[in-house]
């Protein structure tokens, strides 16, 4: 008996609900009908023309004629040095080449490292995994040998409290370099 009540419950309120706020609506819009009587009775204005549009006049730049400076031209002179390192890829090996290259990225490498997250480990006979939490809150498996990062890192190691990499960058001179990076556990 007491369920059937618990079940009426609401079905009583929304009728309760509907009554009230049905008493409150008023059919009265006389005062709306004397603002747009008001509105409409009013003399109506004048619009402004539109502005006139300019037309466009071409302009043809003719100051290389004259010996000057062409402004599109870097106005300081790049060292040759710079280009060198840049077009020769210095320090950029077959094997870093082959593994930035040819290969198809993985999931883990459209997010920054330090966006990342290390949860936990799970521990196989014969392999050790990494569970990685990225932003959008999605739990990743990872093991020695996947990458992550946008820098081209390669898994080394996995501990119970880190996981190891190695990164593959570019400094401002050009020059390719690894580096050793690391995620921590993070500890909640």
């Amino acid at each position: 008996m007491r369920n059937k009540v618990f079940r009426l419950y609401p079905h009583l309120l929304l009728l309760a609900l509907s009554l009230v706020l049905g008493a409150c609506v008023s059919r009265d819009i006389s005062d709306l009908d004397m603002w747009t009587q008001d509105v409409l009775t009013r003399p109506g204005g004048r619009i402004e023309p539109l502005p006139e549009v300019k037309p466009y006049e071409a302009y043809a730049y003719e100051s290389a004629r004259q010996n000057s400076r062409d402004p599109f031209e870097p106005f300081y002179q790049k060292r040759q040095s710079d280009e060198v390192l840049k077009e020769e890829n210095i320090g950029l090996t077959k094997e870093m080449e082959a593994e930035i290259k040819n290969r198809n990225r993985e999931e883990l490498e459209q997010f920054e490292l330090d966006s990342l997250r290390m949860v936990g480990t799970l521990e196989n006979a014969d392999e050790n995994w990494a569970i990685i939490n990225d932003p959008d809150n999605t739990v990743h498996r990872v093991k020695v040998g996947n990458y992550m990062g946008r820098n081209v890192g390669k898994i080394i190691n996995i501990f119970e409290d880190r996981v190891e990499l190695r990164e593959i960058v570019q400094d401002s001179n050009g020059r390719w370099e690894e580096r050793q990076a690391a995620i921590v556990l993070v500890e909640e």
